[in-house]
């Protein structure tokens, strides 16, 4: 089993440990609803280095990366980030990820920790249409690079503490490459996964234990804590933020899974993979659909339960359920057959042989 430059730090810390994605990863520190709460109201520190990093560099890299993702690499430009998927070609999703543009030659793509290889083989094996060479054009730097989430209502005024030049302004789905803490070209980024505001910083593995050491050090004052996967996962979902193996993966499409602001068909798009399939199932309506939903009967659904209708035939399936901390509430996401998709339907879960009211509707939910 893998691990982080920041795993021993975890296991000094006390935290609770579990294989994920083929690392020795903190689930929980001080408690999943403590951490949550830390940073909905405040700051917490998430050790996201088993997350993969890929660079696309040289003149072929925007045309390739226009083909092999769903949305408009043109929208982009030195500075922004964008959130897209890869489809596969065969009507699902290879992975979700983030595209950062440091040119029109240059992009370093931050992609599911489960995925790494598997994205990497996916968007090699394009490389030679584009004139592009594996090892230069393409290099795959996840294992040499870690990174750290800090995230909270809080987390931007940490941040600045340890920068050189003013990052409070800095818009939603923008980076910086600067110095912080005095590590020089740290990727700063305001991608996070919680829905709470802050940014995730991107450095060499060498320079990963002093930025964890100043990161925490400058957040004493604002009561920073370190935050597992479990409450990464609770704030994710309380937002409605989806998780790729859960409620995406190789047989949803990204119309399905509710991708389609990041599916786009205009002009400057043009071409890409699986742009006929997906128009087609636009044209002639979707069959079934993730949706949103809160359960008005006492339980929580879970990943892989089955969602029923009233006469108790099965219409879809539970992927992500959980009791949200914030919302006081239990929610989910699942697949979902038409019509009863639409926001309002009465839909039921199946609870160990107990049918549990639950209804649709508008993510997020906080």
């Amino acid at each position: 089993m893998k691990e982080t430059v920041f795993t021993q730090k975890h296991i000094a810390l006390g935290a609770k440990m579990a294989p994920f994605a083929g690392y020795n990863m903190p689930i929980e520190y001080s408690g999943i609803n403590k951490e949550h709460t830390a940073v909905r109201e405040g700051v917490g520190v998430f050790d996201v280095s088993h997350m993969g990093e890929i660079w696309v560099s040289g003149p072929g890299a925007k045309a390739l990366l226009q083909y092999i993702t769903s949305n408009d690499i043109d929208a982009l430009y030195p500075g922004r980030a964008q959130y897209t998927c890869l489809p596969n070609g065969r009507g699902g999703i290879v992975d979700d990820l983030i595209v950062y543009c440091f040119s029109d030659t240059r992009y370093l793509l931050g992609v599911n920790a489960a995925n790494v290889e598997k994205d990497w083989e996916h968007v090699c094996s394009f490389a030679p249409r584009f004139g592009m060479t594996i090892g230069s054009d393409l290099v795959n730097a996840s294992e040499s690079t870690c990174q750290i989430a800090i995230q909270g209502p809080r987390a931007m005024e940490v941040m600045q503490k340890l920068c050189g030049e003013d990052i409070m302004g800095m818009p939603n789905y923008t980076f910086k490459t600067l110095a912080v803490a005095g590590i020089k070209d740290v990727i700063l980024a305001t991608t996070g996964y919680t829905g709470s505001g802050g940014c995730e910083v991107y450095a060499p593995n060498e320079s990963g234990e002093g930025l964890w050491d100043a990161i925490m050090e400058a957040g004493e004052p604002f009561g920073i804590i370190p935050v597992g996967l479990g409450a990464r996962d609770t704030l994710r979902l309380e937002k409605g933020y989806l998780l790729y193996g859960n409620d995406m993966d190789d047989t949803t499409s990204p119309l399905e899974a509710g991708l389609g602001w990041i599916t786009k068909f205009n002009d400057t798009k043009g071409d890409f993979i699986d742009r006929d399939y997906l128009l087609a199932q636009k044209a002639a309506g979707l069959k079934r659909k993730l949706v949103a939903f809160e359960l008005t009967d006492r339980g929580i659904a879970r990943h892989g339960y089955p969602i029923c209708d009233a006469a108790g035939n099965q219409i879809g399936h539970v992927t992500s359920g959980t009791m949200g901390p914030t919302v006081k509430k239990a929610i989910g996401l699942g697949y979902v057959n038409a019509p009863l998709f639409t926001i309002g339907s009465e839909i039921y879960i199946n609870v160990r042989d107990r049918l549990l009211k639950a209804k649709v509707v508008k993510a997020p939910f906080c």
